[in-house]
């Protein structure tokens, strides 16, 4: 009897979560990690793409290999950057990391504006 009982037990009980619940944890995640991950990665590869096109002469980059100097020549996929007098290199643009405008300012170094106040 006591047998017969934990049988009807067992077999009353559901065998696990139901499909329609797998489905929308599923979902759910994807949401997740959309959000958090693949959203802002197209965000900065765009932004990246319109700060390479947008690259004129005489503006100040820097490389991926972290070379710093002026572009001297644009082409459609690569440009011509003047690291010091008399040395030019080329590269791909999609390998540059940062796009400084000439017309930037420089950044004030503290010592020297305190020197010229006092």
């Amino acid at each position: 009897m006591i047998s017969a009982m934990s049988t009807m037990i067992m077999q009353a009980a559901p065998a696990g979560p139901s499909p329609l619940y797998s489905i929308g944890m599923m979902v759910a995640l994807f949401a997740i990690f959309y959000f958090l991950l693949i959203r802002p990665q197209q965000k900065r590869a765009k932004e990246h793409r319109g700060m390479v096109d947008a690259v004129k002469r005489g503006d100040s980059v820097v490389t991926g290999g972290g070379l710093i100097g002026k572009v001297a020549k644009v082409s459609e996929s690569e440009v011509q950057i003047d690291l010091a007098q008399g040395v030019r290199v080329t590269a791909v643009k999609a390998t540059l990391q940062d796009v400084r405008v000439k017309s930037a300012p420089k950044p004030a170094n503290d010592t020297k504006s305190r020197a010229k106040k006092s």
